[in-house]
């Protein structure tokens, strides 16, 4: 008995239907080179702020050779070729993604704040270094007459960002 052309078009619906849904989904997934190379440009902005450690700490400075918090950020990551990276350090946590410290990843940033966990009230950021016996670690550029440094967390008060997903 012949397949009628109906019949094998309802035998081929669901095939052809779950084929069109995973090229609409793999369409709309950043690819896997995506994501690595946006993780190697977050390293390199990384690299720039370790290289910056032991430069001094100057308020509104941005480089090369002088940083204030905000300042060594937007050196770094621009230097990176995050060209949209603001200048301050409230604006650079309103431009970042929010993410759970616990997702927190090398390269990623930590804004301290006054008050509310909000990017108005955030003054001061660092640069995610790691963790070391349990603590939390940063580069930053400090206040004063310090440096560019690493230094563990001080307090309880700051949110993670990220570029990931940027």
């Amino acid at each position: 008995m012949p397949v009628t052309l109906h019949a094998r078009s309802a035998f081929l619906l669901p095939f052809i239907l779950v084929a069109a849904l995973a090229a609409t989904m793999f369409a709309f997934t950043p690819s896997a080179d995506a994501a690595s190379r946006l993780q190697q440009r977050i390293n390199t902005g990384m690299d720039v702020v370790r290289h910056q450690k032991g430069d001094p700490y100057s308020y509104g400075a941005s480089g090369p050779n002088a940083f204030d918090c905000s300042g060594l950020i937007y050196y770094s990551y621009r230097k990176a070729g995050f060209k949209k990276i603001p200048r301050t350090s409230s604006a650079q946590a309103a431009h970042m993604n929010r993410i759970k410290r616990k997702n927190m990843r090398r390269g990623d940033f930590v804004f301290f704040y006054d008050g509310s966990a909000r990017a108005g009230n955030v003054y001061h950021v660092g640069v995610f270094a790691g963790v070391d016996h349990g603590s939390r670690y940063i580069v930053h550029a400090p206040y004063g007459s310090q440096r560019v440094k690493r230094e563990r967390i001080w307090t309880g008060r700051w949110f993670a960002g990220s570029l990931r997903g940027r």
